[in-house]
């Protein structure tokens, strides 16, 4: 997608699958709670191929297991919702709700400078990924790259420009790459 896209939007999901006849698709939210995509009225897709997110209104949306079944305006038949699967769910960035004084976006880190509880400096906070576990950020400085688990214990403070981590003895010289 175009970095003009990019700007504006935030990636919050990704379709898995067209459900029933009637043309809902399920998404897997990235957030974990499925809640958080019911509050959203409108969405925009992007398809594996495309390259311009397509706005959609949701008519209907309800939670199964960790997932969430929505019911898209012009997405009427099974057909229509098969040609969806796979594409990235995104919201538009005034959208999301505003994080609690103590919480932040992960894409709020992305380029700050990333340091231990000693001084020394790690590198700039390139991307991250998220699993099961926990979310990871990549860190990239010199050709180098790091994958850090963001969990609490490590995470010490997110500044304007910085974020602040305490690592424990060996963790950086075994994930170089």
């Amino acid at each position: 997608m175009p970095d003009a896209c990019k700007k504006d939007i935030v990636l919050v999901g990704k379709v898995t699958k067209a459900h029933s006849i009637r043309g809902e698709i399920k998404v897997h939210p990235f957030s974990g709670s499925p809640e958080m995509l019911m509050q959203y009225s409108e969405l925009f897709l992007l398809s594996k191929d495309g390259t311009t997110p397509v706005l959609y209104q949701v008519k209907r949306a309800r939670i199964q297991k960790n997932a969430v079944l929505l019911q898209l305006k012009g997405c009427t038949d099974r057909n229509a919702a098969e040609q969806l699967v796979q594409a990235e769910v995104y919201v538009h960035e005034d959208a999301l709700p505003e994080p609690e004084p103590d919480e932040f976006y992960l894409r709020e880190l992305e380029g700050k400078l990333l340091k231990t509880q000693d001084g020394q400096t790690i590198g700039r906070v390139h991307s991250f990924l998220t699993n099961s576990m926990q979310d990871i950020l990549r860190v990239k400085e010199n050709g180098e790259e790091y994958l850090i688990p963001l969990i609490p214990e490590f995470l010490q403070e997110v500044t304007e420009d910085e974020v602040t981590v305490s690592l424990p003895p060996g963790l950086l010289e075994i994930n170089s790459r």
